[in-house]
């Protein structure tokens, strides 16, 4: 068996930004058919040690070089790719200089190349349309193609920056899959993640970094989730998990809606109480991915009865839910949750600036900015520089970030559209902590999300979406990860036997 060999190393890297020390002597090794995963809290110098290995930072001391010739490439977080052209031409782009561009064209030949490649991630779509057309899952697999093609020898290292955010559990299986094979054919990878289970499941070696330095650089079998999260967060682990909200008794809905029917949902009944955290769950296209926009007017939708305290809200739009204290952080954050080139005063303050005007009507910055600086301390965001640009920040504090504007002004209603997506765990505690504040302040929580045991944790009952509508409403001791995975995917459960209901009956077949 061929002894691996060290195809990158990056030894003792320092880089600083005004204020603050990103990356505090990191070293580390990559060697030939291993996958190495690089864990931490956003803010903790993943995506800045992504940046320097591809030369966009430069570090202030330290290297980081491939070895003996060896090739890196990336697939970074925003993917790299330009929407208005098609997938062949994106594929071309890392082509198109050189000797290589006075070629003529093939388009033939092109087109069947560009098929050929995304075809090895299992989904074949159309390569002639412009990306901005595709699902995200789409174009992820456009990049990670561009990525793999072309590998001149067999000395590269591939660095995966989230790479899974937009895929569906069989696309990351099939992407994992392609993953082992690069690193069994002796390439080394780099896997950024905040994904633990998806850390245990594919690396071999588990690099933790805490507040810019390296807290641990171990082998996965040392390690289990428990541990891993201790490092990230540099505390031990709590078992207790409690629920965020309690209904309170005898109070009237905040919001009670009947015959919601819009984009993927065809028939919703729901009723938001104040102080109760609801769950909205369901597989990709059941609905469940639309109800809180729906719900806020930012995409249209009829409904036989809406009413916001008890006030009948038939025409509705965002400003108009605003007036109404609905508040909404949708799950795209950078696109529809932010404007990512402001500064995060001016994102923060944005949805009411009434309490920071003067007598004339204009914004008095110094009010501004000490709101800013507030909310970013209560929320732990890091760093905490209200005058920095939003699309700077790492995504769990642009997500802290989103959340914080709106709770400032405490609302009645509070819709969350997948709200710890592409956060690491540190993120999601302050998330998890914001929300049980708002419910216990008596603001009525709806959470829509894919992760069964966020809705465990926070929900006092969900509701399972099938085909847009409600296939089971779950609470108490039947709300479970089990029956969460069963109603959402409608599997059958097995009958009773003739002498009387099982307490415990087993699983269907093929039944997690």
């Amino acid at each position: 068996m061929t002894e691996p060999s060290l195809l990158l190393r990056v030894d003792s890297v320092v880089k600083t930004f005004p204020g603050l020390t990103a990356l505090d002597r990191v070293s580390l090794d990559v060697r030939s058919g291993e996958v190495v995963a690089v864990i931490g809290h956003n803010g903790s110098g993943k995506s800045t040690l992504v940046k320097v290995l591809a030369g966009v930072h430069t570090q202030d001391s330290g290297a980081a070089t491939p070895v003996d010739g060896a090739e890196i490439h990336f697939i970074h977080q925003d993917l790299a790719l330009v929407g208005e052209l098609t997938t062949i031409e994106n594929l071309n782009l890392v082509k198109a200089s050189g000797a290589s561009a006075l070629h003529p064209s093939r388009p033939t030949a092109e087109r069947a190349r560009a098929r050929d490649l995304v075809a090895r991630f299992g989904e074949v779509f159309d390569v002639d349309v412009p990306v901005r057309a595709l699902t995200p899952a789409q174009r992820a697999i456009v990049a990670i193609a561009r990525a793999l093609d072309g590998w001149t020898h067999g000395r590269n290292v591939i660095v995966l920056d989230e790479p899974t955010e937009s895929l569906h559990r069989s696309e990351v299986d099939v992407l994992f899959d392609a993953v082992r094979r690069l690193a069994a054919e002796g390439a080394g990878v780099v896997f950024i993640s905040h994904r633990l289970d998806e850390v245990l499941s594919l690396a071999d070696r588990v690099a933790v970094l805490r507040d810019g330095r390296k807290v641990a650089d171990e082998p996965v079998s040392s390690m289990d989730h428990d541990r891993l999260v201790e490092l990230i967060t540099g505390a031990s682990v709590t078992s207790s998990v409690a629920r965020a909200g309690t209904r309170r008794p005898d109070a009237d809905p905040v919001l009670a809606v009947r015959g919601l029917v819009g984009e993927a949902v065809a028939h919703l009944d729901l009723e938001l109480y104040p102080g109760e955290v609801v769950g909205v769950a369901g597989v990709l296209g059941s609905g469940r991915e639309a109800v809180s926009s729906l719900l806020f007017g930012a995409v249209e939708a009829r409904a036989d009865t809406f009413a916001v305290h008890g006030e009948p809200y038939p025409r509705r739009s965002p400003a108009r839910s605003i007036r109404r204290r609905m508040a909404f952080v949708p799950a795209e954050r950078a696109r529809y949750g932010a404007i990512r080139p402001m500064t995060a005063r001016e994102n923060v303050t944005l949805p009411q600036l009434r309490t920071l005007r003067n007598r004339f009507g204009a914004v008095v910055r110094r009010l501004e900015q000490a709101e800013a600086a507030r909310l970013m301390t209560a929320y732990r965001v890091v760093p905490p520089r209200p005058e920095q640009t939003f699309a700077l920040f790492s995504g769990g504090n642009q997500q802290k970030l989103v959340l914080a504007r709106w709770l400032r002004d405490d609302p009645a209603v509070l819709l969350l559209d997948e709200p710890t997506q592409g956060v690491d765990i540190g993120a999601k505690a302050t998330i998890y902590d914001a929300v049980a504040q708002a419910a216990a302040a008596g603001t009525a929580v709806l959470v829509s999300s894919s992760d069964a045991k966020e809705l465990l944790r926070l929900c006092d009952r969900v509701l399972v979406l099938r085909d847009g509508r409600v296939a089971a409403e779950l609470h108490g001791e039947d709300l479970t990860e089990h029956r969460l995975v069963v109603e959402g995917y409608g599997l059958e459960r097995p009958a009773p036997p003739s002498g009387g209901p099982s307490p415990n009956p087993r699983p269907a077949q093929g039944e997690p």
